[in-house]
Formats: structure tokens, C-alpha cells, sequence
């Protein structure tokens, strides 16, 4: 099921990759310390995971590795990074957030590239990619809840399974961010 919608998300190409660079000089505590206060509705979904798994069923693409990974919080995602850009080891640590919007203040995307410089959203993050919710199932196993929320990023695939309640800011043919930075 989920091989389908890979082939189905790669056909439409909604893909803006960005990659902040990362100074020597510059150490993941002092970004962290220059992150700008933002707006609780910026956020649909945070939560720190760790890698478990890389391609676990076999690199398909050169550029491209699957990544199976666990939360804090008993949520699960299996998710597509461009390693070309942006490496990840199996133990990694990383936070991972879903937004609509990169705007501080969570004023909705202008569709037209801002040269101001100004901060945003991304700029205390290491990787960004832009794409769009395809797929949210709820199921109930044993008693559990879950939600699972698939997105595409122009064929690069996400898939979140997580309590509903941490995910019922994300919907179907939501336009989102997924914003990851590592724990050092």
C-alpha cells in the first residue's frame, strides 16, 4: 500500500527541497539559541525521533534513503531524505516539525519567493522540504488509537502513525513543511 502511494506521489512532483547551510564555526546550541519566538499555530506536529532503521528494504535510488524512525512519544515515521544534501545515521536524534506556513507570526504563504532575507520559520532548521498531505486513515488496533498521515515531497515520502490527538492539526491536501534539525 504504501510502495503505491510512492509511485503515485513521485508522478506529481511537488518538491521544493531547501537545505540551510551549517558554518563551521557555528554549533547546534548557539542555532538553537538564536531561535526566534514562534507562534503556536505555526506548528501542526512536533516531536523528537530517533533513527532505527535505514533503507530497510533495500536503497532504490542513489540519492535517496528511507529512514525508519521512533518517537518520544510512541510515534512512528518511515520518511524519504535526500542523503545527497542531508546525512543521517541510524541512532540519529532529530527534531521533526510539521507547519504550514515558515511565517513567524503564522500568516499564510505568499506564492511568491521573498528576497528580504528576513527570518523565518527555517532558519534555526537543517532541512525543509514543502509538499502536500495525500492520505490520513484512523484505525483502532486492540484498543489503541492511531492516525497515519502520508505526504509527498515530490516523490520523497513521509509517513507519520501517531495518537490522533497530536495529529489533528494536519489533513488531508494540507500544504505543509516538514522542518528537521539534529540533537547534538
Amino acid at each position: 500500500q504504501f510502495e503505491e502511494c510512492v509511485a503515485r506521489a513521485r508522478a506529481r512532483k511537488e518538491v521544493r527541497e531547501f537545505i540551510r547551510p551549517t558554518r563551521e564555526s557555528e554549533s547546534q546550541s548557539q542555532r538553537r539559541e538564536m531561535a526566534p519566538a514562534v507562534s503556536g499555530s505555526v506548528i501542526a506536529f512536533e516531536d523528537i525521533f530517533e533513527v532505527i532503521d535505514r533503507d530497510p528494504d533495500g536503497k532504490k535510488f542513489d540519492k535517496v534513503s528511507r529512514f525508519r524512525c521512533r518517537s518520544q512519544f510512541e510515534a512512528d515515521l518511515e520518511i524519504d531524505i535526500n542523503v545527497d544534501i542531508y546525512k543521517l545515521d541510524v541512532g540519529t536524534r532529530f527534531t521533526l516539525v510539521l507547519s504550514p506556513t515558515l511565517s513567524l507570526d503564522g500568516t499564510p504563504e505568499d506564492p511568491s519567493y521573498d528576497q528580504s532575507g528576513k527570518e523565518t520559520f527555517a532558519s534555526t532548521f537543517d532541512y525543509v522540504m514543502y509538499g502536500k498531505v495525500f492520505k490520513k486513515e484512523d484505525e483502532n488496533a486492540g484498543g489503541i488509537q492511531k492516525t497515519t498521515v502520508i505526504a509527498s515531497f515530490g516523490g520523497l515520502l513521509m509517513r507519520i502513525k501517531a495518537d490522533p490527538k497530536n495529529l489533528q492539526e494536519v489533513d488531508i491536501d494540507n500544504r505543509v513543511y516538514v522542518l528537521i534539525r539534529k540533537i547534538v
